[in-house]
């Protein structure tokens, strides 16, 4: 059959309907799958990547910086507190001088209380009341100090020139209060000065207007440092005073009064409890004087001279053994430099306590006094 026989024909079509079914029957994929197969199978398009916002920046606070407390010596400190002083009691009545009454009397300073020798002019008091002497003395060993010995030929002078005086035991001496720290690695001394300053502005009898200050050696360098704390010191005079700049002290070791005048074995500057310690400790927390002048000078009166507040008399001897004469001719010389009204006056081979021309140099000491407390 040239035109293909029933057989042939019938296989085919049995072939033909065999692969239809086969194609139509396999398993479609579900549309997950789909879309799973499109995924991985089509180039991804990157979506945008959100832009992470910044932590915030922590900025550390400052802490804030204490601005040090200065130390208790520098005259900063020292013009910073307050000397309140007391009314003066008078404790004791004492034999009286030629033409003045004696008495042991005390006032307050920091909390303690601190005696004195009182001497007072008899006659009429003037309208404003007596022009004032306080008087600043030099080392005497605290444990054998007594109120009403030493310095009495002194007092005597000034007492009998028409002045109150009043002798301050510096705390620790005699029946004072307190310890006896030394004059000069602590400012117990000059603390007790010019509060008795302050005492004696409220005593009755009193000028507070008219106070002078007059100091021996060691008392010498309370005078000056009080006169650069406190502006109500009119005059202040100075007898073989340590009054050299803080770096050139203790070059010499401080005499004992006596008196009689002369001069004994020198003594130590201070307690032999605190003795020199002082200069050791502020070394070893500001540095020697070459390392920080500018902490030895804070605490040295020499360097506020152009606010001292009066004229300054200075008397030294040339053999003073004690306190160098070179301390009251560099005080001199600053003192003019810093356009202050000063004196010196030199003994020739005189000791530390003017013992040969004692009665020259007191006489000058009361004229000083009298032309800038009693205006003559």
């Amino acid at each position: 059959m040239k035109a293909g026989s029933p057989l042939r024909l019938w296989i085919i079509a049995a072939a033909l309907t065999f692969l239809a079914a086969a194609c139509g029957t396999g398993p479609q994929p579900s549309s997950a799958e789909e879309v799973v197969r499109i995924a991985v199978a089509a180039p991804a398009t990157p979506l945008p990547l959100a832009t992470p916002t910044p932590e915030p920046t922590l900025t550390d606070t400052p802490t804030p910086t204490a601005t040090p407390t200065p130390h208790p010596l520098t005259i900063a400190s020292m013009r910073q507190r307050e000397y309140p002083g007391s009314q003066v009691t008078i404790v004791d009545t004492l034999p009286p001088g030629s033409n003045y009454s004696r008495y042991l009397a005390s006032y307050e300073s920091e909390g303690l209380t601190i005696y004195a020798l009182l001497t007072v002019p008899n006659g009429e008091r003037p309208a404003t009341g007596w022009p004032v002497i306080v008087f600043n003395h030099g080392f005497i060993p605290p444990d054998v100090y007594r109120t009403t010995e030493r310095y009495v030929a002194y007092v005597d002078w000034l007492a009998r020139s028409g002045y109150i005086v009043f002798r301050t035991d510096y705390r620790g001496h005699g029946d004072s209060d307190g310890d006896a720290r030394g004059a000069y690695g602590s400012p117990d001394y000059t603390v007790d000065v010019l509060n008795a300053v302050a005492a004696m502005k409220q005593f009755p009898d009193a000028d507070p207007n008219r106070i002078g200050m007059w100091g021996h050696s060691l008392g010498g360098y309370i005078t000056l440092r009080s006169m650069v704390i406190d502006d109500d010191i009119k005059v202040g005079v100075i007898w073989a005073g340590v009054v050299g700049p803080y770096p050139d002290l203790f070059v010499r070791p401080t005499a004992t009064l006596t008196p009689e005048g002369f001069t004994p074995e020198p003594t130590t500057t201070a307690t032999p409890r605190f003795g020199r310690r002082w200069r050791t400790e502020l070394i070893e927390l500001y540095g020697s004087p070459e390392e920080n002048p500018d902490f030895w000078n804070s605490i040295s009166s020499n360097s506020y001279l152009s606010d001292v507040s009066g004229p300054i008399q200075l008397h030294h001897g040339t053999a003073d053994a004690s306190v160098p004469l070179a301390a009251s001719e560099t005080l001199y010389q600053q003192m003019l430099e810093a356009g202050r009204p000063v004196e010196l006056y030199t003994y020739d081979g005189d000791d530390h306590n003017l013992s040969q021309y004692f009665g020259l140099a007191m006489q000058r000491t009361i004229e000083f006094f009298d032309q800038y407390l009693k205006g003559s």
